[in-house]
């Protein structure tokens, strides 16, 4: 079955949290819970009315993957939420670089010429991802100070368009 990708919102918070808390506490051991996340009970509030968007990436009717954008300014935004199941990751899915691509060409329509993401030193995958898909690391300093920060995120990159 071939994936497709769509704008997702509130009435999938459900299925959103049941792909993205798995992952961050018992794949990847990250000290994150739901109440640190309070932007996934209200995607539309957090998301779409910031003028960002939250898309999903499905398998049939199942969420298989998920990214988010935050804008923050009207040409700054934050990267936030990509997530791809296990079994769906790596090269021959695609399903990261489409999510991302989806993300890029939305944040083109928008104006939004900088963006900005955080994640965890040791996700090195998902930071060779980025760094390969043109994001270059940025210290903590050199972020917007309107930029979205989250308390576990200790490595930043930057993507200029």
């Amino acid at each position: 079955m071939a994936i497709t990708y769509r704008p997702i919102g509130n009435d999938y918070s459900e299925e959103v949290i049941n792909l993205i808390l798995p992952i961050q506490q018992q794949e990847f051991n990250v000290p994150t819970n739901l109440s640190q996340q309070q932007d996934l009970l209200d995607i539309e509030q957090y998301y779409h009315q910031t003028g960002g968007g939250f898309w999903g990436a499905f398998d049939g009717d199942r969420l298989v993957g998920t990214i988010a954008l935050i804008a923050y300014a009207p040409d700054g935004a934050a990267l936030r939420k990509m997530f791809v199941r296990k079994e769906y990751r790596g090269k021959e899915h695609g399903i990261a670089t489409a999510l991302l691509d989806t993300l890029l060409r939305y944040a083109a329509t928008r104006g939004i010429r900088d963006i900005y993401l955080g994640t965890v030193n040791f996700l090195h995958a998902a930071r060779r991802f980025y760094e390969k898909k043109g994001f270059d690391q940025v210290t903590p300093d050199q972020l917007p100070p309107a930029f979205p920060r989250m308390m576990v995120d200790d490595v930043f990159y930057h993507y200029h368009r």
